[in-house]
């Protein structure tokens, strides 16, 4: 199995400057490559209280700043862009990070975020799905020629500069949508569930509907790959201690969402730890969780959050120390993952 760290770049605390949120995003990412994690993954939002609306130029940085881990949209929101723009920034990120970059697309949420780029209920999901299918042949293509919906029509188009990966491995990420697992099968493309709102067995039944699609269009269902989210997590040497230190910052999470009108599904840790994706106790605990997860998903990729939620800068240290040397290295044998794809030293995929 593999394991990514994926932020939001949320920000409750309106008087913090954006930069100091920001630059503690990208030593987040430079502490991930230094303990051994695989990816890390930067989301996309256009409304308060998150400051992750521009992941190229976030991603671009910590490509500075780090040698080796892969780079993730968590999700690129194609259903707001111009799939020609967003081909222009993220084939020039996929050059600066020598061809460590991984798209997670998806259509998004958010009605601040639909209202300020003119996205409706209605046509979200054709946008998501025209401009994937543009994007894709963009990448993939030197000139194209094409006519749809939501952006003027290209004729010989030629788009610099051109990617150093061909092609980009581009996942689907779902929450719920039927649209977004046809879509990822109908190409051949790997889903990644969110897996963070709801009890197990909705992500399950997506997953399943996925590999029905995935056969329907033709493809080796052994060739079918799937990641999956977590809704929170806290490692620690015992139950007890972890509990004890997660507890404060569930329950204000808990708060935060009686605050804003949302009644939570998990209404007590003891519950959630119980029937949601969180990861909180000792390490045996989360290795046997991930593994009852594996059985219903057969995943091989998930993702833990990158920001500490509360935790101190010690705290969060701490707990991804401890993943790394006493979760990851069982789950890695003991749940094979295919390997993420490399640049050869002649420039191409390996």
């Amino acid at each position: 199995m593999k394991f990514l760290l994926i932020t939001l770049i949320a920000e409750r605390d309106a008087h913090r400057p954006a930069r100091e949120r920001l630059r503690e995003v990208v030593a987040n990412a430079v502490l991930a490559e230094e303990l051994g994690f695989d990816g890390f993954g930067v989301g996309e939002r256009h409304e308060r209280p998150f400051f992750s609306s521009s992941p190229p130029v976030v991603l671009s940085h910590i490509a500075a700043r780090t040698e080796r881990i892969r780079l993730f949209t968590a999700v690129t929101t194609l259903s707001l862009l111009d799939p020609v723009r967003a081909f222009e920034d993220y084939s020039t990120l996929d050059n600066l990070s020598d061809g460590r970059l991984e798209l997670i697309i998806g259509k998004g949420n958010g009605a601040a975020q639909a209202k300020l780029f003119h996205v409706t209920a209605e046509d979200q999901w054709d946008r998501n799905r025209e401009s994937y299918e543009l994007f894709r042949r963009l990448w993939r293509e030197p000139k194209v020629t094409w006519e749809g919906r939501f952006r003027p029509s290209l004729t010989d188009a030629e788009t610099w500069p051109r990617p150093l990966q061909q092609p980009i491995r581009v996942w689907h990420g779902s929450a719920t949508s039927r649209e977004s697992v046809d879509l990822a099968a109908r190409f051949g493309d790997p889903l990644f569930s969110a897996n963070v709102t709801n009890p197990i067995e909705p992500y399950a039944e997506l997953i399943r509907h996925y590999r029905e699609r995935w056969a329907h269009y033709g493809h080796d269902p052994a060739d079918a790959l799937v990641g999956a989210g977590s809704a929170g997590f806290y490692v620690a040497r015992t139950s007890q201690e972890a509990i004890e230190t997660y507890r404060p910052i569930y329950d204000a999470r808990l708060a935060l969402f009686r605050q804003v009108g949302v009644e939570p599904v998990f209404p007590t840790l003891e519950d959630a730890i119980e029937r949601s994706s969180i990861l909180v106790g000792s390490p045996q605990q989360i290795i046997d969780k991930v593994h009852r997860y594996h059985a219903e998903f057969g995943h091989e990729v998930m993702h833990l959050h990158a920001d500490g939620d509360g935790l101190t800068d010690k705290q969060h240290r701490q707990t991804l120390e401890l993943f790394q040397s006493e979760v990851a290295p069982v789950l890695r044998r003991e749940i094979p993952s295919r390997p993420f794809p490399t640049i050869s030293p002649l420039g191409g995929p390996s």
